[in-house]
């Protein structure tokens, strides 16, 4: 169930496997001051989705973070086709059957800039993450750069995590260590991110971090 975290930010918790990896997985909507939704990250489409989130308002914007999260997209965007596709420049080549209606880049889009500032993570093109910070909650957005798995059904998640030194803890993990192509682009990129005033962190993959975001961000990019 989509459920409120904080005033016009709403999350719906998922299971998610990949391979042998049990992450979980979790989608953000964000009502804009218009009454429009920004939706982060959308998960595996349902009608019973669609209604929770028809119940909030309507659809303006749907969004692929990264060059990662985009499998549900094309479900969404042909349900909502009023509705902006926003993903980095590299999803049109790895998805040409999707629609993509802007371009994710260093600059917020006009429809949501007045609430939601991000910073896009260059030096990492098999990624090409966006975090995003909603500034009237102080929550940030994180999807892949970052996990924080406190539970698993998989041992073989546990095992990797630990051995990251990212179990039970806001954390990059091994592999975002290894798609870095230019370290010094990506610290220069994460600058932006880490003087947000964050309170809280929402990952896609593990629990929210409810206090001290700001702290916890700059604790576990400290790692990369």
């Amino acid at each position: 169930m989509l459920r409120p975290l904080a005033d016009d930010v709403h999350i719906l918790t998922v299971p998610f496997k990949l391979g042998s990896f049990d992450l979980g997985g979790r989608m953000t909507v964000v009502r804009l001051p218009d009454g429009g939704l920004w939706v982060h990250s959308p998960v595996r489409f349902t009608p019973e989705v669609r209604a929770q989130v028809d119940a909030l308002g309507p659809v303006r914007f749907l969004v692929a973070p990264n060059l990662m999260h985009h499998l549900a997209m094309q479900d969404w965007a042909a349900a909502y086709p009023d509705a902006k596709v926003a993903a980095p420049a590299g999803l049109k080549r790895k998805r040409p059957d999707l629609r993509i209606d802007l371009e994710l880049g260093d600059a917020p889009d006009a429809g949501w800039a007045g609430v939601i500032d991000q910073a896009f993570i260059r030096g990492m093109p098999r990624l090409d993450e966006s975090l995003f910070f909603h500034r009237p909650s102080r929550t940030v957005l994180v999807t892949d750069m970052a996990f924080n798995v406190h539970r698993t059904g998989s041992w073989f998640t546990q095992t990797y995590l630990k051995l990251c030194g990212a179990w039970q803890r806001l954390s990059p993990t091994l592999i975002t260590k290894a798609i870095m192509k230019d370290k010094a682009a990506v610290r220069a990129s994460l600058e932006k991110a880490l003087a947000w005033d964050a309170e809280r962190v929402v990952v896609c993959h593990g629990s929210v971090v409810e206090t001290g975001g700001r702290k916890a961000l700059a604790d576990g990019f400290a790692r990369l």
